[in-house]
């Protein structure tokens, strides 16, 4: 009896990862997504969990040629042992805050732009602040989600914190709109948005939605008083460097995020137009860095929270070159 029941606990827990995975199975919907989340290969997750049904006696896992669901027994299992993986986890992040020096991977997702421009140039003096802290960042505009995707931070272009997660702000931004100085020495006339159908605006495009830009003069405090223009041009691009580029050629107007624009506009390259007008619905007015909500808070994730916040407190100059 002692023996078969030694047993019984000795086949569960040789079993522990094999129910992990299929946990990460269940959060990522697909084989390949969970294989990459546990940096293992599909064939070895598929492997473990045929094995984990073999030994169940029943099937877990519903597979179709698009996706893959849990069966009520997989679902159940899934269910049952949540928590204690991430209690455990929980746990080894505590008993890993412990020590002297901060180590550990902090994963972040930034948009592309901001990423590069200002994120990655930030980073050296956090890594010789903290030498044993891994930071794994993940460029994309797409918006991620946190808690399925494995990250512990994003930083999100928002008007407002998402009320699923916990946020912190680290600084207003504005949209700039902006031309090259050669672009307007040819270009007609332009003093106010009503104007702009004459010129070539190079615009970020929205799905099925016509180009336009909306914009309420400095001067006024009144959200009604919005003039949206509807604008063309002969580029688009999901990507306010590849606008910023284009601009630089000379190629027509763009609308910026100021930290992507500001330092064209400094070194003349760019110059600010329509100063008296302020664009709105462009880019969100707050960069945001946000985390999912857990119980306990790595050392690290901490870290690297107050060294951005402290880093981007002061924005990035919001006055734009008039014309």
């Amino acid at each position: 009896m002692v023996n078969n029941a030694a047993m019984k606990a000795q086949k569960v827990e040789s079993l522990w990862s094999h129910i992990y995975w299929l946990s990460t199975l269940a959060g990522q919907g697909s084989y390949t997504a969970a294989a990459e989340r546990l940096n293992v290969s599909k064939a070895a997750m598929s492997q473990r969990i045929a094995e984990l049904e073999r030994i169940a006696g029943v099937s877990l896992v519903q597979r179709t040629t698009r996706s893959v669901r849990l069966t009520e027994a997989g679902q159940r299992l899934v269910e049952e042992t949540q928590a204690s993986f991430e209690h455990i986890a929980q746990s080894f992040d505590q008993v890993r805050d412990m020590a002297e020096t901060p180590r550990g991977r902090v994963k972040i997702t930034a948009p592309v732009a901001f990423a590069r421009q200002q994120l990655v140039p930030q980073l050296p003096q956090f890594f010789r602040d903290y030498p044993e802290v891994r930071i794994e960042l993940d460029m994309s505009d797409r918006l991620r989600s946190l808690g399925k995707e494995g990250f512990d931070l994003a930083i999100r272009h928002a008007d407002s914190p998402p009320e699923t997660h916990v946020a912190w702000p680290l600084c207003k931004t504005e949209t700039l709109l902006v031309a090259s100085p050669a672009y307007l020495r040819r270009a007609a006339d332009l003093h106010e948005p009503a104007d702009l159908p004459a010129h070539n605006c190079l615009h970020y495009p929205r799905a099925n939605e016509s180009p336009a830009w909306t914009f309420e003069a400095r001067a006024s405090r009144a959200r009604d008083a919005l003039v949206t223009v509807q604008v063309s041009g002969g580029f688009a691009a999901n990507n306010s460097e590849a606008l910023r580029d284009a601009a630089l050629a000379g190629l027509g107007l763009a609308l910026l995020p100021d930290f992507t624009a500001q330092p064209y506009i400094q070194s003349g390259k760019l110059v600010g137009v329509l100063p008296r007008w302020r664009s709105v619905r462009a880019f969100a007015e707050h960069l945001y860095v946000i985390r999912p909500y857990t119980p306990h808070v790595p050392r690290t994730v901490s870290l690297l929270v107050q060294h951005l916040r402290q880093t981007f407190a002061a924005g990035f100059g919001h006055t734009p070159a008039a014309q």
